[in-house]
């Protein structure tokens, strides 16, 4: 599988090809991804949740996406990474914006960088954008804002948010942005945005129109419980998997079963010997 590139999505989305996209937060899962052939990995600011136990992405840092992005790289050589524009890292200026995604990409060694926003953000992006850096913009429901939003909820629910969604992903493609995620959004609108624009769109509980699917590791494989949201398909439950081998090592230890013999080195007698 060769390097996917920003010009591979675009080419997938001109032959109808599905892009497929997963969260990666560490070495381990980074090459678990790779191994498996995905051609996208986002190191989301998701990881607040997923990693540290926040209630959401808000308190993320840079210094702590940058950590992951570091971990993630060393382990997925083929997968596109995305690397998350923590909250409050993008806001100020267009100068802080371009440090802090350079500091992404330089530091973290991510490919392009991401960011949550509509035509608000639109001179942001262009400004990364002409500093040299890949923006995939992110509309619909954008968990940095959460509080603005009155919690996770679909967006684009009536006419007038379901139009502003949409001038919101034409403001984004103008603005220089490479690809779209599309989060909570009714799969009837997403299928009128992945038409409107000539840039990818990547889906995350937005229906069956986009041109790839989002999922985040942690729901995918069972490992993250505070709730499930209803786009998410639980592929296997690693929770109970994992927690069966700990119980199973906490009672082979208290029964004194483990370790056993082949489990344990020794040394030659006479070396045993000479210690008396």
């Amino acid at each position: 599988m060769a390097k996917v590139t920003t010009q591979v999505l675009q080419e997938m989305k001109k032959r109808g090809e599905k892009i497929t996209y997963t969260t990666a937060y560490d070495y381990s899962t980074g090459l678990l991804v790779d191994k498996a052939g995905i051609d996208v990995i986002l190191v989301g600011d998701s990881l607040g949740m997923t990693m540290m136990g926040e209630d959401t992405t808000v308190p993320v840092t840079m210094e702590q996406m940058i950590h992951h992005i570091k971990c993630v790289v060393k382990g997925a050589k083929n997968p596109m990474i995305v690397g998350d524009m923590p909250f409050g890292s993008y806001n100020v200026s267009k100068e802080q914006a371009i440090m802090n995604a350079t500091r992404l990409m330089k530091e973290g060694g991510c490919d392009v960088i991401k960011l949550e926003g509509g035509a608000a953000v639109k001179e942001t992006v262009r400004a990364i954008v002409d500093a040299g850096i890949p923006v995939m913009g992110h509309i619909g429901l954008t968990p940095q804002t959460i509080s603005k939003l009155g919690g996770f909820k679909v967006q684009g629910k009536d006419a007038e948010a379901a139009k502003s969604l949409i001038e919101d992903a034409k403001a984004l493609e103008e603005a220089g942005a490479f690809s779209l995620v599309l989060e909570c959004i009714p799969a009837q609108i997403s299928k009128m945005i992945t038409e409107a624009v000539s840039i990818p769109t990547l889906g995350i509980g937005a229906g069956i129109y986009c041109d790839g699917q989002i999922m985040v590791f942690h729901d995918m494989v069972g490992l993250f419980d505070k709730f499930t949201p209803k786009f998410v398909k639980k592929y296997v439950n690693l929770t109970d998997i994992i927690l069966k081998a700990l119980e199973e090592f906490k009672e082979d230890v208290k029964a004194q079963k483990f370790p056993e013999e082949k489990h344990s080195f020794g040394i030659k007698e006479e070396e045993l010997e000479r210690l008396y």
